[in-house]
């Protein structure tokens, strides 16, 4: 367990996770599709990364020494476009034009589309791997850069993560941090029902990953967390953050029904007056 690492802007990194959580049922509301629990799970994760931790400027999203996140459960779409708003990256306003056909906002990430994007994704399995590609890419060119990859806890699931998990322990991929979302479900139900991956923190030891558990909602223990990786040398780190699905909408918390489903528009209501806001 990382020691918890503390912000002066604690207060504001909280304030921007409710209005992502708005803008995720927002726009999810707004597009008829989308996945919402999982955008709302790993929201916290995705806040702290763009405002404590990744070096970006959103007026030079290709800068060569940039660090890189892959966002492998390329479903949680919203969330990211909702940060990378806030961020400076896109207008708010377009957060509007998710799944609408032609938008960069696609309902999978795509980089083709977006600058600020690294890797299209959504394929599950694979982001990992294109994550591992870049760091070592990193280390080649001798860049600064560390290279981070959010992977879904159904997505452990997938063969071709443990087969990247396996490259980056090989390579002693320091520059390497992958983050587990593990929030406990899937599309069909809990992942133990489906396909149990515990014990997830010692498979992820044995494959050469200095690894720590912890809450993905607390910021001080995801701060700290990050410290500890950024500290870590001679091998890759990961962290199983335990996360809950729906995360700050009650009705939509600890469940699978809202993984792909968006909320009716008394859903959408009810869950802005729990996050603060109002649907307009």
């Amino acid at each position: 367990m990382a020691v918890a690492v503390s912000s002066p802007r604690l207060a504001e990194l909280a304030e921007r996770a409710r209005g992502v959580r708005r803008d995720i049922i927002a726009m999810t509301y707004r597009a008829g599709s989308g996945h919402p629990g999982g955008s709302l799970s790993v929201t916290d994760l995705l806040v702290a990364l763009f405002f404590e931790e990744m070096r970006l400027d959103p007026a030079q999203p290709n800068w060569p020494d940039r660090d890189r996140l892959v966002l492998s459960k390329g479903h949680a779409a919203p969330a990211l476009y909702a940060v990378m708003a806030q961020k400076g990256f896109l207008p708010h306003e377009e957060l509007a034009t998710l799944r609408v056909v032609g938008s960069r906002l696609q309902g999978h990430v795509d980089r083709r589309k977006l600058p600020g994007v690294e890797a299209s994704t959504g394929c599950l399995g694979q982001g990992v791997g294109m994550a591992v590609g870049m760091a070592l890419d990193h280390r080649i060119a001798k860049r600064p850069g560390r290279v981070y990859a959010i992977l879904g806890d159904g997505e452990c699931q997938a063969g071709p993560t443990w087969e990247a998990l396996m490259a980056a322990g090989h390579y002693q991929l320091d520059n390497l941090l992958v983050i587990v979302d593990r929030n406990g479900y899937e599309t069909d139900g809990s992942t133990e029902s489906i396909m149990g991956i515990e014990p997830l923190a010692e498979k992820l030891r044995a494959f050469r990953f200095e690894t720590l558990e912890i809450d993905g909602h607390d910021f001080p223990q995801i701060l700290g967390a990050f410290a500890h990786a950024r500290a870590t040398k001679g091998r890759p780190t990961a962290i199983v953050a335990k996360t809950v699905k729906g995360k700050g909408v009650s009705f939509m918390e600890n469940t699978h029904l809202y993984h792909g489903k968006p909320p009716s528009k008394e859903e959408a209501e009810r869950a802005m007056a729990e996050l603060g806001g109002t649907l307009t």
